[in-house]
């Protein structure tokens, strides 16, 4: 668990299938994700079953971002290596544009870092999604590239 001073960070838990599941089957949010497809309860049951798993083993992991013990969002690490290293967050509507997320993205790059010592972290940002952009570099990353027509590559290497 990682403590801000407003939010923590902290494992998928089997109480968290109702808010996942309206997270991920959100359409509105799928424009700025990398899947774009409907999962049954059963599925997202089964992914935080595993979510357990080690993050060198599984090269992912999810943190629920929680305000005073309510879920209102999640941070991922996916692709993980110690070289380099994705991250992806989204938060619910009614708290987006309240520091959450910046607040969050501070909290996880600390963690990759400095205890899983991971080199450099990247976010890949669809363009209409300018408040993600700013976000990103606002915590200290930098535009590295246009991915394709329709993303920026970020990156964030450690000092």
């Amino acid at each position: 668990m990682l403590k801000g001073e407003k939010i923590v960070l902290r494992p998928l838990l089997d109480s968290d299938l109702e808010f996942l599941y309206k997270i991920e089957n959100n359409k509105q949010n799928w424009k700025f994700g990398g899947e774009n497809k409907q999962f049954s309860k059963q599925e997202l049951a089964n992914y935080i079953s595993n979510s357990k798993i080690d993050i060198n083993i599984a090269k992912q992991y999810r943190f629920v971002i929680d305000l005073k013990e309510i879920p209102i969002g999640f941070i991922d690490l996916f692709n993980y290596t110690t070289a380099s290293t994705g991250v992806g967050i989204i938060v619910d509507k009614e708290y987006r544009n309240k520091g959450f997320a910046k607040e969050a993205l501070n909290l996880l790059i600390d963690y990759a870092f400095f205890a899983l010592n991971i080199n450099q972290l990247y976010a890949i940002v669809t363009k209409e999604n300018i408040v993600s952009s700013k976000l990103f570099t606002s915590c200290g990353f930098v535009l590295e590239s246009e991915k394709s027509y329709s993303q920026y590559f970020f990156k964030l290497a450690q000092k």
